[in-house]
């Protein structure tokens, strides 16, 4: 491949434009200058650029160290497709393959290589690196890097010996959100040389950042959602969450599909090309959604649940509005939700001695020997292993989490269904079995009816399709299946995985976790600040809320947006004689019995802010109270 020297030349023939977003230039001609640079962008401001564009412009490989396999792989893929050659170092890969690879990256003109941090801990990749002509180091999501980052992993602090290999190649490292603490931790840690730090303000002119108390939170989405037949994205806690949630959309008439980590990649594609194509108009998601995706005309992204940090709020309300038009990131709250988050992230914190007992659990449960195990791959489902150790679920997930982080084990969320029968009898012999034991009859018989070749050798079914022909339920088809493998008739496989575990290095139970306690002590009381920061960032109703997140980033130059729900709850302004016509009808409902505020806004003819505004006054003035089940009641009655 030719390497083009001007950034213009290479942007218009690679990716179409004629021009650069801001900043970007002046990232992209300090790398060219070959100065060691740290590039703040907001989600969707272009970061792979930064790098990709100064690296296709000299002679050699680029090196882009990540940690999201998902996000290596597409950048991969969409390199490929305008042929441009790189190539992924991802786990899964046999040492032989990753040799060929590597020679690939000497002597076959790639132009980039993606590695995950832990790759880099390898010998024979330091040795290969050593070879390779590297034009440029890329750091993405360096926030990694910082014990004060949101997404601390141990194995990035590694990433400085690429200094030791390559001490005369350009660094830059890439974040879409970081704190001052963490800028200067970044810099330090990937010992950068007089780095310059370039960052875009954080400020979002277009982006209207909207906290709403609603106690029925699916009626307010409903309503929010039907304002504009737009593109939005719903985030939700579990994936069970993502189903109910777009089941109920669809059965108002809005078209909704549901995403989360344990989706088959089949599967996962799909449903994120008909959201991309618009034949899906809204994504109900978990946070394993958005990464990587660049959809400019969302117009909502609304949190059905209180975010774990400002930062993963940012960058996932970040994804509104990238076309520049105006935009929501709402955040629906309610006064259950506090009790809701701390149990989730804070009570269920793993202390030191839960980390070392899930260890051991894990390695007993795949009967793994003291000195083995490194590089071996196992699967579970986690409920079950759980409930086999008797552990706390959040609290032992959120130890593999860790265990993870710090590069012990790699765990992978997804769901794997196999069912699998053969009949070990011949089929007179199963016929009298039938006569004799009815109960068995429908499953069988519509096994028999459905699949072929059920008595030579082992058959995939598919229990969904062999229920609904039995008119019966899973429970009861899986354990009469099981009576009959019991009794001898039938081979049945029934398996259903929803986590893969790689371990990445040798059982050495106390010598593995002890060196990791100041760094799981530390992820602890991180967490705890930043569950602080978001219940702040909720409950302050008298600061403009693009401010208050601009001042969490560092920016000091702020000035209130106007859009944002504080500022616009500041405009409501009434006469004394509307406020009075509002109180009375109110009191008027009231009398007649508790109403939601949901209900009091459908009966009156004003706008529901100013109906809200009257409801909070009053409650301040204890002329209404708030019941249990949140409705509002006169005071004197």
């Amino acid at each position: 491949m030719t390497d083009l020297s001007d950034p213009e030349e290479i942007l218009k023939k690679y990716w179409g434009f004629s021009s650069f977003r801001p900043l970007q230039k002046e990232i992209i001609e300090n790398v060219l200058l070959e100065k060691d640079v740290l590039a703040l962008l907001p989600t969707g401001g272009g970061k792979s650029l930064c790098f990709q564009i100064p690296a296709l412009a000299k002679p050699g490989i680029c090196i882009v160290v990540s940690p999201l396999i998902a996000l290596m792989e597409d950048q991969v893929n969409a390199l490929q497709a305008k042929g441009i050659k790189a190539m992924a170092l991802t786990g899964g890969t046999s040492f032989s393959e990753v040799d060929t690879m590597l020679d690939n990256c000497i002597y076959g003109n790639y132009k980039f290589l993606y590695l995950s941090p832990e790759r880099l801990q390898q010998e024979l990749v330091q040795e290969r690196i050593k070879q390779m002509p590297v034009n440029l180091i890329a750091i993405d999501e360096a926030h990694c890097i910082s014990q004060w980052g949101h997404d601390f992993r141990p194995a990035y602090r590694n990433i400085s010996l690429l200094r030791n290999l390559k001490p005369e190649v350009p660094f830059i490292g890439l974040t879409a959100t970081a704190t001052k603490k963490v800028v200067k931790d970044m810099a330090e840690q990937l010992e950068l040389k007089e780095p310059l730090i370039l960052q875009k303000s954080f400020h979002r002119d277009n982006l209207a950042y909207i906290v709403k108390e609603a106690q029925d939170k699916n009626y307010y989405l409903e309503q929010l959602l039907k304002e504009h037949d737009e593109s939005a994205i719903i985030y939700v806690r579990s994936r069970k969450a993502t189903i109910e949630l777009a089941d109920f959309l669809r059965k108002k008439g809005i078209s909704a599909s549901s995403f989360h980590g344990g989706l088959q990649k089949k599967e996962k594609s799909q449903r994120l090309q008909s959201w991309l194509q618009n034949k899906d108009r809204v994504m109900v998601a978990t946070n394993a959604f958005g990464m990587g995706i660049d959809k400019p005309d969302v117009r909502s992204v609304v949190h059905m649940n209180l975010p774990e940090s400002l930062e993963s709020y940012f960058q996932e309300a970040g994804r509104a509005g990238r076309d520049r038009k105006p935009a929501k990131a709402v955040i629906l709250t309610n006064q259950s939700d506090i009790p809701l988050l701390k149990n989730q992230f804070l009570n269920t914190l793993p202390s030191v001695e839960f980390v070392k007992l899930v260890y051991k659990k894990l390695l007993s449960y795949f009967r793994i020997a003291y000195g083995e195990g490194e590089g071996t791959e196992h699967h579970l489902n986690f409920y079950e292993f759980c409930q086999f150790y008797e552990l706390n679920v959040l609290q032992a997930y959120n130890a593999v989490q860790l265990l993870d982080r710090a590069s012990v084990l790699n765990v992978s969320e997804q769901f794997q269904k196999k069912t699998r029968i053969q009949f070990m009898v011949s089929g007179k012999q199963l016929g009298f079995y039938l006569e004799a034991n009815p109960q068995f009859e429908a499953v069988t018989k519509s096994i028999l009816r459905t699949y072929g070749g059920v008595f030579e050798s082992p058959v995939e079914i598919n229990l969904e399709i062999i229920i609904n022909k039995a008119g019966t339920n899973r429970q009861e088809a899986v354990r009469l299946l099981q009576q009959l493998k019991k009794e001898g008739l039938a081979e049945f496989e029934h398996d259903q995985h929803d986590t893969r575990i790689t371990f990445l290095v040798p059982r050495e139970d106390e010598t593995t976790i002890n060196p990791l306690i100041p760094y799981i002590k530390l992820q602890l009381s991180s967490k705890k600040e930043k569950i602080d920061s978001v219940l702040d960032y909720v409950a302050n109703t008298k600061d403009c809320k693009s401010e208050q997140l601009l001042r969490y980033f560092g920016e000091t130059e702020t000035s209130p947006c106007g859009i944002c729900s504080v500022c616009k709850a500041s405009e409501v302004k009434l006469t004394r004689e509307e406020m009075k016509k509002i109180y009375f009808k109110i009191i008027g409902l009231l009398e007649l019995g508790e109403q939601t505020s949901r209900e009091l806004t459908e009966k009156l003819e004003f706008p529901e802010e100013h109906v809200l505004h009257i409801l909070r006054i009053l409650v301040e003035k204890e002329a209404l109270a708030l019941t249990a089940t949140k409705k509002y009641k006169l005071k004197h009655l």
